[in-house]
C-alpha cells in the first residue's frame, strides 16, 4: 500500500463561508480527506490553519519542519502540502531550495472554498496524491498540481485571481532533473528581505525607509527587463555600499530580464552593484535572497544567486 502524508495548513482548500459569503479556514486535513483513498495509506499531518496571505517566514519554515520530518519515515512514498494560493509559491520554493529527497512534495489548494458546490478541493488533492505518487515526479523537486497541470515549484506563480488552472510556469518540463543542488538548510524567519515597487518617478524613501527597518536585503520589482531611474540607482548603490544586496526583477509577468539599458536601467543598476533575478519574479526573489543570506558560510551571493534564478522553458505538464 502507498504512504502519503498529508501536511495542512489552511488556505481555501480548507475554507468555508460563513452566512456574510466571508471564506476562512475552518476544515481539517481529516474532513478534506472523507474516506475516499482506501487503496492509500495517508496520514494527516495539520500543522496551522491559516489564510496564506498571513503566512510569514517564521510560518514557512514550520512548513519545511513539518516536511522533513515526514520524510524521515522511509516508508512514506510522497508529501502533499496544502496551501492557499496567494503565497503557495514562496512557501513551495523555499521547500524546493532545500529539498534534498527524490520523493516528491507536491502542493496544492484550491481557488473554490470546501463548502462551494462545484469545488475544486478535493479534485486539486486528488491530482496531487496522484502526481506525489507518480515515478515520474521522483527526482523533479517539489511540484505545484493545481487545475489539471503540474508545475516545478521553481519559476511558478499564481497568474490568475479566479481561474481554476490560476498557475503558470516559466520552468515547466516534465521531464527536467533539479539542476542546482539543494542549498544547505537555515530558518530564514530572522532575515529580512524587503519588495520595493518600481513606478514612473519612484524615489528613494521606499528604500530608505526599508533600509530604516533594518532589512538584509532588498528585491526592485523593476520596470520592463529590470529597469528603475536615476535616483534608484543612486539608492542602490547606497545599499550595496552598506553590505545590504540588492536583487532586480521585474513586473512584467514573463519573459527573463537582462541589463542591456542606461540612463538608470539595468546596466546602470549592475554597475551599481546590483544582481538580477533573470526568471524569478519578486516574490521568489525575495524568498531566495533570503535563504542565501541565512547561510553564515555562503560565499560568491551573486553566483550563487544568478544560478538559482534561471530556468528552462518548455510546454506545461498536463494530466
Amino acid at each position: 500500500m502507498s504512504k502519503v502524508a498529508v501536511v495542512t495548513t489552511g488556505g481555501t482548500i480548507a475554507s468555508t463561508r460563513d452566512a456574510h459569503g466571508i471564506s476562512r479556514p475552518a476544515i481539517t486535513g481529516a474532513d478534506l480527506l472523507g474516506n475516499e483513498q482506501t487503496d492509500i495509506d495517508l496520514r494527516v499531518v495539520d500543522v496551522m490553519s491559516k489564510d496564506s496571505s498571513s503566512m510569514t517566514f517564521a510560518d514557512m519554515d514550520r512548513v519545511r519542519d513539518a516536511v522533513a520530518d515526514e520524510l524521515k519515515d522511509p516508508g512514506l512514498d510522497a508529501v502533499v502540502v496544502l496551501h492557499g494560493t496567494d503565497t503557495m509559491e514562496e512557501t513551495a520554493f523555499l521547500l524546493d531550495l532545500h529539498h534534498d529527497d527524490r520523493r516528491p512534495v507536491v502542493f496544492t489548494g484550491a481557488q473554490r472554498t470546501f463548502d462551494h458546490p462545484e469545488s475544486d478541493a478535493r479534485s486539486n488533492l486528488a491530482a496531487a496524491i496522484a502526481a506525489g505518487l507518480d515515478i515520474s515526479s521522483q527526482g523533479r523537486g517539489v511540484l505545484i498540481a493545481f487545475g489539471g497541470s503540474v508545475h516545478p515549484a521553481a519559476g511558478t506563480r499564481k497568474a490568475d485571481t479566479t481561474a481554476l488552472d490560476a498557475f503558470r510556469s516559466l520552468r515547466i518540463d516534465p521531464a527536467l532533473l533539479r539542476t542546482p543542488e539543494p542549498l544547505p538548510w537555515h530558518p530564514i524567519s530572522n532575515t529580512r528581505v524587503d519588495i520595493i515597487a518600481v513606478y514612473p518617478g519612484a524615489d528613494r524613501v521606499q528604500i530608505e525607509a526599508c533600509v530604516s527597518a533594518g532589512a538584509n536585503g532588498l528585491v526592485l520589482d523593476g520596470l520592463g527587463s529590470g529597469n528603475a531611474n536615476p535616483t534608484i540607482v543612486e539608492a542602490v548603490r547606497d545599499c550595496v555600499g552598506a553590505h545590504i544586496p540588492v536583487v532586480v526583477t521585474t513586473r512584467v509577468p514573463s519573459g527573463p530580464i537582462s541589463p542591456v539599458y542606461g540612463g538608470g536601467g539595468g546596466h546602470d543598476l549592475i554597475a551599481a552593484g546590483a544582481v538580477f533575478s533573470t526568471d524569478l519574479r519578486a516574490g521568489q526573489a525575495r524568498v531566495l535572497l533570503a535563504a542565501l543570506l541565512s547561510d553564515p558560510d555562503l560565499v560568491g551571493l551573486e553566483k550563487v544567486f544568478d544560478r538559482y534564478s534561471r530556468f528552462a522553458r518548455t510546454p506545461p505538464f498536463r494530466r
